[in-house]
């Protein structure tokens, strides 16, 4: 049958598409100092450039994935591919930052784009490569931001900002084309075609929009004022309004009954919780890689170096990735996961006491490779063993979804932070870098500590019912 058959060339060619969302994402932290002084405004209003990327990122993965389950995932991926390109040149053109906003708004679709790709890696390739591809391809992002911000500081530094964002429009092109010549072309007849949950992704889209506008404008608006109040009030309603239709809906956007099983229910609660971590720590430590020195904590790099410092995070993520892969049979995922987020608590907390220094920074990101790779590469598996294939698109990406609240929430966050403390000279001050590294620290060991306590439970329960197998069954058999 015409498109069904693998290539050898598929999961690389998903690997480069994948990697756009690396690209755009060092299009973000690393510049936002940049922004802020070649478009006029405060460093917390650049990290808008951030916030609304993440958000409309939120959005459309749920969307994408959903529609990678069914029939046209070719044309999901090139569609999204089209947009990202249109959002590159508009934000590379932008006359001024509220036009720059709308083209890193249609930017936001790459984190939609690892979704799409891990169900085209299981619909097409052979069932011996799918797992390592999966895992693969959901490490890519973390593995090329290591790439990706160094590019993006030396063409920033030697040219300007625009021909950076226009880079990445030439990457983009080159994906679309590439993609459109080796992925199967649809439809792909094993999976059937339903009617697509438009009432799920507009409350979804409204919930979360809400929510993160609260957290990003609650400084400004007072954290006790009715707007405030009134956007969390008002995200909640219609996010549980979102789940019950969701609950009803014989085709949801995202299957929430997925979430009943552990494993998978484990996964997506650490893709929030280390999400927000790794956007704090990410951000905080790229605002100080550039800072002056005269704030009293920044290394005062150029841009041209600065990408330079997220090398380590590429290194690391890498590493963890290839070890997991080594490992994989003889270690169970659930165990990778409490492991991983140890690394990057480790690493939080180097960050937030030891970061007047490039070597330390540079560990710190090391670390934070190690970690983030570690737990990345096992959801993908957790979950994949879990979901049916037809419900994968939908599974991974919402798994992916969190991974982007989390990331705007940690975004939004520190931009709330910084916000509330600026120096005169319009740079954040110590007391506000200090004060996000210690929320992201203790965020993570939040985090580390749940994982830790449901090992040993689930250790100790699994180990009961090995010792008394008859005990169960009598305990689960009729009288």
């Amino acid at each position: 049958m015409p498109g069904t058959r693998p290539t050898t060339r598929l999961l690389p060619v998903l690997v480069y598409a994948a990697l756009c969302t690396a690209i755009v994402s060092s299009l973000g932290m690393l510049l936002v100092p940049t922004i802020s002084r070649e478009l006029h405004v405060s460093v917390s209003t650049a990290q808008w450039m951030l916030t609304i990327n993440l958000l409309v990122g939120a959005v459309a993965t749920p969307v994408m994935g959903r529609l990678s389950d069914g029939p046209h995932k070719k044309r999901v991926l090139v569609g999204a591919l089209t947009i990202i390109l249109i959002g590159s040149v508009v934000a590379a053109s932008a006359p001024n930052f509220t036009v720059f906003l709308i083209g890193r708004a249609m930017q936001g679709l790459t984190y939609g784009i690892v979704p799409v790709t891990i169900a085209l890696a299981r619909r097409y390739l052979p069932t011996e490569q799918a797992t390592g591809g999966i895992s693969t391809l959901s490490v890519t992002v973390a593995t090329g931001i290591g790439i990706g911000y160094p590019l993006t500081g030396i063409i920033a530094g030697v040219f300007d900002y625009r021909v950076a964002f226009w880079f990445a429009a030439v990457f983009v092109l080159s994906a679309i084309v590439i993609v459109a010549r080796v992925v199967p072309a649809g439809p792909d007849t094993r999976v059937a075609s339903h009617a697509f949950d438009f009432p799920g992704a507009a409350l979804l889209g409204l919930g979360l929009a809400a929510l993160l506008t609260g957290v990003s404008e609650g400084p400004n608006w007072g954290w006790g004022s009715a707007a405030a109040i009134g956007a969390f009030v008002g995200a909640a309603v219609v996010l549980a309004v979102w789940v019950v239709v969701e609950l009803r809906s014989a085709h949801p956007l995202i299957n929430l009954r997925v979430l009943r099983n552990g494993e998978v229910l484990l996964a997506n609660a650490t893709a929030i919780g280390l999400g927000t971590v790794m956007y704090m720590g990410l951000s905080i430590g790229s605002l100080i890689a550039q800072a002056p020195a005269e704030t009293g904590y920044g290394i005062a790099l150029p841009v041209f170096w600065a990408g330079f410092v997220m090398f380590p995070l590429s290194v690391g993520s890498f590493t963890a990735n290839q070890v997991i892969r080594v490992i994989a049979k003889r270690i169970r995922m659930t165990t990778l996961l409490p492991v991983g987020a140890a690394v990057v608590t480790v690493s939080s907390v180097l960050l937030l006491f030891a970061h007047h220094a490039l070597w330390e920074i540079l560990l710190g990101m090391l670390l934070f490779g190690l970690g983030i790779g570690s737990t990345y590469a096992a959801m993908p598996g957790l979950i994949a063993r879990r979901v049916i294939a037809e419900e994968l698109g939908s599974a991974v990406s919402f798994n992916q979804v969190l991974r982007t609240v989390g990331g705007s929430f940690g975004s939004a966050i520190s931009g709330a932070i910084l916000a509330a403390n600026i120096a005169p000279d319009r740079h954040p001050s110590a007391t506000g870098i200090d004060l996000a590294l210690v929320i992201s620290a203790s965020a993570c060991a939040v985090v580390l500590i749940a994982l830790v306590v449901n090992h040993v439970v689930t250790h100790a329960g699994s180990a009961t019912e090995r010792r008394t197998p008859g005990a169960h069954r009598a305990a689960s058999d009729p009288a």
